[in-house]
């Protein structure tokens, strides 16, 4: 089984009758298949799986025909069992999900095993634990948690004579079990945060900063996983398959976007600790940033500017100006491999298979990127740190990426990966192995470089950009809202409702609580959810309320 924290069923194995076959102990094989077919419905779809694995198998191994009987089949069938030798009525396990939708792209689905994955099972002399069943985990937990849920298939050593009937039994071999998952999710704050989203496209990881254990994973839209247990029909993997909300992508590790202001945070980090920048430089922001040499002006959002700027107040108010003047300063190069040592543009080695490394752009990947271009578009320019110094640009980064970052400043640099499995249990012997919480890696950050980035982040919630959405809050947040652009506006201003649905900014947001010991780090994505303050951080404070005020079920510390 896989369950939540507190032992909720995610996902299960039901008893459900199938009628299955041996075709060596039956007399007339298609006499017998279209009795049955007056008896029970046996669907050109069954006749073709059935077939497929009679080929693929031996005579005398019963196959199923036709899995989850209704009670009226099965008691037709027991009637008339004497007319059909060979032909059997079983109870055999199928997998199911309870909850449906919820939490779909963290636990997956399984589904029967296709050609690629019986030839991968063959190469690692795996073939005898899979002849017992014909499924195996596809996505998600059921695909990285294979080995361990699948457990150890039962077999029966026969002897068998020229026509392959059965002469006698030589000795049994007892399954064993696959063991249960429990997960550090929690299903309340799973369902609520997956609700927060309504009818928007999105994703959000929660986790818990002090071991990496996975608080919530969202992506939206989701899907049924019960679907594929049995092969889905044609008609909803067209709908899934098709739709262009792509229900089936897991946003949250397999899509990367620009981070927008959620990334001014880590590049003032990197200021205070490669000496370019203390807490108290300043600026004055007129509103604009002309690099120079050019006549060109890159905008801040507030047209007069913000007038004096340190770093504190360029977090607290988002100011575009500072980060502009602050990536010009900077070589992209050292960017690059600071930014790589908080994970960005890196796998974050989550316990979920298919995440992507997103991009995290250097002189070296834009030499790659545009290997077919001139040489000066494969050469690096100042005008590209611009757009980089305010998370947009060439940036790209899933929220498990900006999540996972969070957490590295959180701890002081203390790296550990994120992970859905707290435990896992064997039910026959009794034995529990917690999953290794262990820090993985050590990243040299100054604490008291990281506090300054910390005040102004809780800052951003009390007087700043978020501190509407976090008014009264009974607890103390630290965050930072974000907004993404998805084309170039060219010099133009942004209106939201004169742009495309699909081309309206993405909305962001990322923040821990409480702020002076977080036990909950998180990121929020909402596609083109427009200002991160309006559609973003809104979720995160049903989250957070969830959390900390009314469950009051965070895991302690291990």
């Amino acid at each position: 089984m896989i369950v939540d924290r507190n032992g909720v069923i995610l996902a299960q194995n039901h008893p459900a009758y199938v009628l299955e076959i041996t075709p060596t102990k039956v007399p007339n094989l298609k006499e017998t298949l279209d009795t049955l077919g007056e008896l029970i419905e046996i669907t050109p779809k069954d006749l073709r799986k059935f077939r497929t694995l009679m080929e693929e198998g031996k005579g005398f191994e019963a196959l199923p025909l036709r899995t989850r009987l209704t009670e009226e089949e099965t008691a037709r069938f027991v009637v008339q069992r004497h007319r059909f030798p060979g032909v059997e009525l079983n109870v055999r396990p199928l997998r199911t999900y309870p909850k449906g939708e919820m939490a779909s792209h963290l636990i997956g689905y399984i589904g029967r095993i296709n050609k690629k994955e019986q030839e991968r099972i063959k190469s690692e002399l795996n073939e005898a634990n899979y002849k017992g069943t014909d499924h195996i985990g596809k996505v998600g937990l059921e695909a990285s948690y294979e080995t361990v849920l699948h457990g150890q298939s039962g077999f029966e050593e026969v002897e068998v004579d020229a026509a392959g009937q059965i002469v006698r039994s030589i000795r049994r071999h007892p399954p064993i079990p696959g063991k249960t998952l429990h997960l550090s999710v929690d299903f309340r704050l799973q369902q609520l945060a997956e609700d927060a989203f309504e009818k928007q496209n999105g994703a959000l990881v929660a986790i818990d900063p002090r071991n990496g254990g996975i608080l919530a994973l969202v992506s939206k839209p989701d899907f049924d996983p019960n679907l594929f247990v049995e092969g889905i029909d044609p008609q909803n993997w067209d709908a899934l398959n098709t739709s262009e909300d792509k229900p089936l992508l897991n946003r949250a590790l397999r899509s990367a976007y620009p981070p927008g202001s959620t990334y001014k945070p880590f590049l003032a980090l990197m200021a205070l600790e490669t000496h370019k920048r203390t807490p108290f430089s300043s600026i004055v922001d007129p509103g604009y940033y002309i690099l120079p040499g050019s006549k060109h002006r890159f905008r801040d959002d507030a047209p007069g500017g913000h007038g004096l700027v340190d770093m504190h107040r360029s977090i607290v108010v988002s100011c575009d100006t500072y980060y502009y003047r602050l990536a010009a300063d900077l070589d992209i190069d050292d960017l690059y491999n600071f930014m790589s040592q908080l994970s960005f543009g890196h796998r974050t080695g989550i316990d979920i298979p298919g995440e992507v490394e997103g991009t995290l752009p250097s002189r070296a990947w834009k030499s790659k990127r545009y290997s077919h271009g001139t040489e000066s578009q494969r050469k690096w320019i100042l005008g590209d740190n611009i757009s980089v110094g305010i998370g947009q640009g060439y940036n790209a980064f899933t929220p498990i990426q900006l999540a996972h970052a969070l957490t590295i400043m959180l701890n002081n640099g203390t790296v550990y990966a994120p992970h859905a499995v707290q435990r896992i249990d064997d039910l026959q012997t009794g034995q529990s192995d917690l999953v290794n919480a262990a820090p993985v890696r050590d990243v040299l950050l100054k604490p008291s470089n990281v506090q300054v980035i910390r005040n102004a982040m809780v800052d951003v919630t009390r007087i700043g950009t978020a501190a509407k959405v976090f008014e009264h809050a009974k607890y103390s947040v630290g965050g930072k809202t974000g907004t993404a652009q998805v084309y170039s506006l060219k010099g133009d201003k942004y209106e939201a409702h004169r742009v495309h649905a699909k081309l309206r900014d993405h909305a962001w947001f990322i923040a821990y609580a409480p702020a002076e010991n977080p036990r909950i780090a998180i990121a929020v994505f909402v596609e083109n959810g427009g200002f991160g303050a309006q559609a973003a951080a809104p979720i995160a404070r049903k989250l957070f309320d969830e959390a900390l005020l009314n469950s009051n079920n965070l895991p302690p510390l291990p």
